[in-house]
């Protein structure tokens, strides 16, 4: 027995054989867990106030201090961009699709939002920039491959979310 998310839905897997009262329970007791594991994964990666701070200490450690964001937050509108940076106002938003990411993931995306702070374009200046964070090959791999099974749109694919 497996469950899911996929595009926005909840999807759980049973044998055929189930009753309809096995199937009911069954059903119920794979949606809790995957409510609660949504639940625990939304409390470690914070809200808004954490994600500045998180983005504040990866400005240090991999750009020098030198981006400095007015504002960090999570938001809900993004679906087809994993974050974006308005570096008149010094504001990033992070899609909160990230949230069920690997951390190295989320925080490629936070020095790939910070790097526009000081290089608005996708210049050669800026991917050096982003190439300061010794993850981002393997993090923008991990969403390549996220959005290649999204497009394929074949079952379970990397950014679902299972639990079994």
């Amino acid at each position: 027995m497996t469950a899911y998310r996929e595009s926005g839905r909840t999807v759980v897997l049973i044998p055929a054989a189930f009753t309809p009262a096995e199937e009911r329970r069954w059903v119920a007791q794979m949606v809790a867990k995957l409510q609660t594991r949504d639940e625990r994964r939304r409390r470690s990666m914070g809200g808004d106030e954490e994600l500045m701070a998180r983005a504040r200490a990866l400005s240090a450690a991999h750009l020098d201090g030198a981006a400095q964001p007015a504002s960090v937050r999570w938001v809900d509108n993004q679906q087809r961009r994993w974050g974006s940076c308005t570096p008149a106002d010094g504001s990033i938003r992070l899609s909160s699709r990230l949230r069920s990411m690997p951390a190295y993931v989320v925080d490629y995306v936070l020095v790939h939002e910070l790097a526009h702070l000081l290089e608005a374009q996708h210049d050669a200046r800026f991917w050096a920039l982003v190439a300061r964070y010794p993850r981002a090959e393997r993090a923008r791999g991990f969403l390549e491959g996220v959005e290649s099974a999204r497009a394929e749109g074949a079952g379970p694919s990397a950014d679902d979310d299972l639990v079994d």
